[in-house]
């Protein structure tokens, strides 16, 4: 919160002290800035002042406003709507602010220790645009946190085992000739996904002559195919540690951990810790036996254990299989409490999609029951799925988007449109080349995190990549004219100084871009308290159109004026410092030229 906020809220505490002798905490005082609509820059609700005054709103707001214009000389005047006192500030204040406006975010008070958890990809395909939102998501809300001043540690968990890996190794070992990710020219992750499709497709085959003959059902025919009860039995010799089936499943592991890394490098994202669930898949039985001792958990008399989560709205859950197997609850209650004891963590953060909800609802009300301190620190960041205008993703019928495809469709999108503009003038080649890349990258980027994260999508390649929208390259547009302003005055031999003063009038858009950089700290903390990128991805555009209206309007460089134009100079200084830190949030670089 910043200072003006503070002194408001200190001094309408002492007004209400004065004029109605009465105490009203500071902190209980409402400020926000005020609606466009309205003349003013600040606004007190008055409401809950008129239980302390015993009058009307309109009144009330008088006596009010009437008492902070004079203790506080940087208001100029009030206006009244309604219960609302809206404070308009002098210019004087507003070219103090800038003077002082620091290109730092603010701090959390309480600096805390926090694992984001995301990614977390199964070894049998390559990563799919619905990996690219969560890995997006993950990446910018860790970012938003350490920004806040928190100990962040980003965290991969890979499902590296289970059924799943063990088709793709089977159709390998059956369909694959020995290939190898050099032999066949294809990134290791796509290979291992194209033998998980393979597999699916020859299953299909075995269970449609199963149901032909008439010995089973469709559902019975799944269980009884050859290929799936092959797979299961491999399954069990990798449990078993059996060398040949381990062997297979390192090798082909290896060459998903290679493609995927070439992904992450091209999202520009990063992981702190790694996690491989072949390695956490036995924790949490010790919980599960102390959890039957405490009574939080019962047993069946098939062996199965299972918890009663009926009083808290939800139903029964099974925590462990009657064969005496964990399910994934029973490893995620083994991880979670390895972590909070490894990093004596104060929140972990799940970013997961939607359709995990009561997974993580399960998780959190079982430790709730076992009433360990953390318990209400289990965050899932909850996000909707990702659509393509053709339609859904689907993995198993090799009709996925897969995001390596998905990078090159964006990238070769933006060479195109970048050209069509003639905006590689005086580029060499190699710089036209990283310049699609960073316009490619911040219009997939961009798009992603400027959605509701709690909100499905539909992701328009072509609509992401519009110069002059709502787009990531838009924001870059405005960021490089801003820098191309101070490489001109640098070449005119015009002196850039930060010295004016307040003697001139600040015109409207001027304001506006003002009104934005004070909300700067502000938006942080609200996207840090709703884990929401998308309110940065917000403020930084309508901070970039703000400032072109404000380029069209007004002359910088050309300004006559000397006063004004170091004024405005610096105003665009610290637009460019602003945009600059909060695309860095997101992820999104950010060129020089284009």
């Amino acid at each position: 919160m910043s200072s003006i906020h503070k002194e408001i809220q200190h001094q309408t505490a002492n007004a209400i002290a004065e004029l109605y002798g009465t105490t009203m905490s500071p902190a209980d005082v409402q400020v926000q800035e005020t609606k466009k609509e309205f003349t003013g820059d600040f606004t007190v609700v008055i409401f809950p002042v008129t239980r302390f005054s015993k009058k009307s709103p309109q009144v009330t707001a008088d006596e009010v406003g009437k008492y902070l214009v004079n203790a506080i000389p940087a208001i100029k005047s009030y206006d009244i709507v309604q219960g609302f006192l809206n404070l308009l500030f002098n210019d004087a204040f507003w070219y103090k602010y800038l003077q002082t406006f620091g290109n730092e975010w603010e701090q959390a008070a309480e600096k805390q220790t926090i694992m984001v958890e995301y990614s977390s990809p199964n070894t049998n395909k390559p990563l799919h645009l619905g990996h690219i939102r969560n890995n997006l998501l993950g990446y910018s809300v860790a970012e938003i946190l350490k920004a806040r001043g928190h100990y962040v540690i980003k965290a991969n968990l890979i499902n590296d085992r289970g059924i799943h890996i063990c088709k793709s190794m089977l159709a390998w070992m059956k369909f694959g000739n020995g290939e190898t990710p050099e032999t066949f020219g294809m990134k290791g992750d796509h290979l291992v996904g194209k033998y998980y499709v393979e597999f699916d497709k020859a299953l299909k085959g075995e269970i449609y002559e199963l149901e032909t003959l008439g010995t089973y059902t469709k559902e019975e025919a799944a269980k009884h195919a050859p290929l799936m009860l092959e797979a299961q039995e491999m399954l069990q010799k990798w449990e078993a540690g059996d060398p040949e089936t381990r062997r297979i499943w390192e090798m082909m592991n290896g060459w998903v951990y290679k493609g995927f890394e070439e992904t992450y490098k091209s999202l520009g994202v990063d992981f702190d810790k790694f996690y491989y669930e072949s390695q956490t898949y036995l924790l949490g039985k010790d919980i599960v036996n102390e959890g039957l001792e405490k009574g939080v958990f019962t047993k069946r008399e098939d062996g199965s254990v299972w918890i009663d989560l009926t009083d808290e709205g939800l139903d029964e859950k099974l925590v462990l299989r009657k064969d005496g197997t964990s399910v994934y609850i029973t490893q995620d209650m083994g991880t979670i409490t390895n972590r909070f004891s490894e990093f004596a963590l104060n929140r972990m953060i799940y970013v997961v999609g939607n359709e995990q909800e009561y997974h993580f609802k399960v998780l959190k009300l079982i430790f709730k029951k076992f009433g360990v301190k953390w318990w209400n620190d289990l965050f899932h960041l909850s996000y909707g799925m990702v659509e393509l205008p053709s339609g859904k993703m689907k993995s198993r019928e090799g009709t996925v988007v897969d995001a390596d495809d998905l990078i090159v469709e964006m990238l070769e999108t933006s060479e195109k449109q970048t050209k069509e503009l003639g905006k590689i003038e005086g580029l060499s080649e190699t710089e036209q080349k990283e310049l699609f890349r960073k316009i490619g990258m911040a219009a997939l980027k961009f798009y992603i995190l400027k959605a509701d994260p709690k909100k499905q999508m539909m992701f328009d390649p072509k609509e992401s990549i519009d110069f002059m929208g709502f787009t990531g390259p838009f924001i870059q547009y405005t960021y490089t004219r801003i820098r191309s302003i101070f490489r001109k005055a640098e070449t005119d031999g015009i002196a850039v100084s930060g010295n004016y003063t307040d003697t001139n009038h600040i015109l409207g858009l001027e304001k506006e871009l003002l009104r934005l950089l004070y909300r700067k700290d502000s938006v942080l903390y609200e996207a840090e308290v709703n884990l929401s990128p998308a309110l940065v991805a917000n403020y930084v555009y309508d901070l970039a159109k703000t400032y072109n209206k404000f380029y069209h309007d007004h002359k910088v460089l050309g300004e006559p004026d000397e006063n004004t134009r170091n004024f405005r100079l610096a105003l665009s200084d610290k637009t460019a410092h602003t945009i600059l830190a909060c695309t860095k949030l997101l992820g999104i670089e950010l060129p020089e030229k284009m």
